[in-house]
């Protein structure tokens, strides 16, 4: 995707999900992110949009410390303030990924072909998987996200975080697992073993000990754990997702691929 289309996602998405918590009590608790409700999970949206659009906006080249995180975040609103503080914050950050200059440099955590492709399209999951958790807690499903994004979403979370050597999902044999999309272009091959996660998108003749098979945008939600293998299964075609091999290894990623 491109970095404009990642910032048309963001808009969107963080429009949804102010809108999803409108319409609902912010008491409300989230079953998606069981330690919070809904005011906690959009007080951390904004707080993240916040502390995002610090880094290319004043062109960061390291991490904020805990003093550096509170000044650009500000104070904590109220709750009678929190969606227009939220919307404050999810437009300002639309603003700096859509004014900053495309070769503007800054901290980033992730590989990507630049730093301002980095931002937007980080933000633009991190809004999108939220505001599914914001839709779960209104009881009233949204329009899911577009098959573009959640390929991208799940090539991100695989090849991005997964990567990075710090998920715990391991295995004491080595065991693999296929990742596969209908409806569009998308296979991933994990490795599991006891060292880090190993991701390509390779095919190989070899089977995997796993397949998984499904449209885009319900995989995005399974492999972000926000959709559980028995829902998943109990969708109705085409929206279904398709098990073949050792189901456990599931378990492992459920388990072992929380992203903090």
């Amino acid at each position: 995707m491109e970095i404009s289309e990642h910032i048309d996602a963001l808009r969107r998405e963080g429009a949804l999900l102010a809108d999803a918590a409108a319409r609902t009590d912010l008491t409300t608790p989230v079953p998606t992110c069981p330690d919070w409700r809904l005011g906690d999970l959009v007080r951390h949206v904004g707080q993240v949009h916040r502390w995002a659009a610090a880094y290319p906006a004043k062109g960061l080249g390291a991490v904020l410390d805990e003093v550096g995180e509170k000044a650009v975040i500000g104070p904590d609103p109220s709750d009678a303030a929190l969606l227009d503080w939220f919307r404050e914050g999810h437009a300002a950050l639309v603003t700096t990924l859509s004014e900053a200059p495309s070769d503007i440099q800054c901290w980033t955590f992730l590989p990507a072909p630049s730093p301002l492709a980095f931002w937007a399209r980080r933000q633009a999951h991190e809004t999108a998987v939220h505001r599914f958790d914001a839709d779960v807690a209104a009881g009233s499903p949204g329009p899911a996200v577009d098959t573009a994004l959640a390929l991208d979403g799940i090539d991100e979370l695989l090849r991005g975080f997964m990567a990075r050597g710090r998920a715990k999902v391991h295995s004491d044999s080595p065991r693999t697992v296929r990742i596969r999309t209908t409806g569009g272009p998308g296979s991933w091959r994990l490795a599991v073993s006891r060292e880090p996660l190993a991701v390509t998108t390779e095919e190989s003749p070899e089977p995997a000990d796993l397949t998984v098979t499904g449209p885009a945008r319900e995989l995005y939600l399974l492999l972000w754990n926000r959709l559980t293998v028995e829902q998943a299964e109990r969708q109705a075609q085409p929206r279904r997702i398709e098990l073949s091999g050792d189901r456990s290894l599931l378990g492992l990623w459920r388990d072992g691929a929380a992203i903090r």
